[in-house]
């Protein structure tokens, strides 16, 4: 047998690939990133689809996806000593349906999600007291500018009209209704606070994209149960306005989300280590 080419049978440069392809993605256009965004999301969707035999797995997995995207926020805040380009408001939006929602759950559905639910509040919470105590001299309150009621009071509006339709109390099904509408904009403030820096440094980058991915598996479970033909699914989508909400907060989310996971994943395969954001985004 003959001796091989080093130069052409040697494995290539993953970092030599991964330029490639930076080098590729940039000389699409606009339309053409898009596309393939989608294209992206849509092939995710059909992998879960044949991958996942029990779709209401992907609830657990998103919920443990966004606990793991808090646990950043924790490493960030005990690593650089810095609340810088966090939040507060959309903390405190966050721990305000995490605590309706675990009072929910303890009296309408005891799970798994009500265990999940409470280790993420109790690691929200303490990311709250961190940006409120401690480490409150390098919060950039300037720029957390949306007022918390502002958020809250039109999802407590909207779920006077449109909750549950179920035989628990009326007020816990309104509480239900208003932790589902406000996990849906709870990022909001977070987002538009971005929007002001333009630069997002990578610890916060990365509590974004897994909330983005959270809400992406969120809203996967729903789209899959449809895909799957789901009867009790599809006659309750058409009992009335609450489960038409439901998909809609869902998928609301999930756009809310769509254009800061694009900035995230284009910086990653530039090899940026913080993520740069145009005006105008969100």
């Amino acid at each position: 047998m003959g001796s091989w080419d080093a130069d052409e049978k040697k494995p290539s440069n993953p970092r030599a690939m991964m330029a490639k392809v930076r080098s590729w993605i940039k000389k699409r256009t606009m339309k053409e990133k898009i596309g393939l965004g989608g294209s992206a999301a849509f092939s995710a969707l059909l992998f879960l689809w044949f991958t996942i035999e029990n779709h209401d797995n992907l609830f657990v997995t998103a919920e443990l996806v966004h606990f793991a995207g808090i646990g950043v926020l924790v490493y960030k805040l005990t690593k650089e000593k810095s609340c810088a380009g966090l939040s507060l408001k959309s903390q405190d939006l966050t721990a305000l349906f995490l605590a309706i929602r675990l009072y929910c759950s303890f009296v309408m559905e005891y799970d798994i999600h009500t265990l999940l639910d409470l280790l993420t509040l109790v690691a929200t919470l303490w990311v709250e007291y961190m940006m409120r105590g401690p480490l409150k001299s390098t919060y950039s309150d300037e720029l957390d500018t949306i007022k918390t009621w502002h958020v809250a009071l039109p999802c407590c509006v909207l779920a006077l009209l449109a909750h549950p339709g179920t035989t628990h109390n009326f007020i816990n099904r309104v509480l239900w209704a208003i932790c589902v509408y406000m996990e849906a904009v709870s990022v909001f403030p977070q987002l538009r606070m971005m929007q002001k820096a333009q630069v997002v440094e990578r610890f916060t980058a990365h509590y974004v994209f897994a909330l983005g991915v959270a809400r992406f598996l969120s809203c996967a479970h729903w789209v899959l149960q449809i895909m799957d033909g789901d009867s009790f699914l599809l006659t309750a989508l058409g009992s009335g306005l609450w489960p038409i909400m439901v998909l809609l907060s869902e998928i609301v989310q999930t756009f809310i989300l769509s254009d800061f996971c694009y900035y995230y994943v284009k910086s990653f395969v530039e090899g940026g280590n913080i993520v740069r954001l145009p005006a105008g985004v969100v």
